[in-house]
C-alpha cells in the first residue's frame, strides 16, 4: 500500500518523478528543453515550494504562474493537448507515488490551475480560436 504525501520530502520526490517524465516527453518536453530551455537548479525548488504551498498552503511560493505561462505561450503555443498531456502525467505520477486524501486534493488543484490557465490563454486577444 502506498503513503500519502505528508511532507515536503514527498512533495520533492513527486516533483522530480514528474518532471524526469516531461523531460523526454514528445508532446510536451521542447517546452522545457527547446522553448524555454529551463535551468533546473532553479526551477525544480520553486516547484516544490509551489507544490508545497498548493498541498500544505505552507505560504513558501511567491510567483505569478499565470504571467510566466502567458508567456510561454506567446513564444510556443500551448494547446489544449499539451495541458491534457501534462494532466496525464501529473496523474500517472501522482498515483505511481501515493494515495489518499492529499494525493487527491493534488490531482484536484493540477486540473482546477490546468484548467484556468487554458481559460486565461484563451482569452489573450487573438486566441480565441485555438482551443
Amino acid at each position: 500500500m502506498k503513503k500519502d504525501i505528508e511532507n515536503r520530502d514527498d512533495i520533492i520526490r513527486l516533483v522530480n518523478t514528474f518532471y524526469d517524465r516531461v523531460k523526454p516527453d514528445d508532446h510536451i518536453g521542447h517546452f522545457f528543453s527547446k522553448v524555454v530551455k529551463v535551468d533546473w537548479e532553479k526551477h525544480l525548488p520553486l516547484m516544490y515550494n509551489f507544490w508545497e504551498n498548493i498541498i500544505f498552503h505552507s505560504g513558501t511560493y511567491g510567483g505569478n504562474p499565470m504571467h510566466i505561462h502567458l508567456d510561454l505561450h506567446k513564444k510556443s503555443a500551448m494547446h489544449k493537448e499539451h495541458f491534457d498531456r501534462w494532466i496525464k502525467l501529473f496523474n500517472e505520477t501522482i498515483d505511481d507515488l501515493f494515495e489518499g486524501e492529499k494525493t487527491e486534493q493534488a490531482k484536484q488543484r493540477a486540473l482546477s490551475i490546468a484548467t484556468v490557465m487554458q481559460i486565461k490563454i484563451a482569452q489573450v486577444p487573438g486566441n480565441e480560436s485555438i482551443y
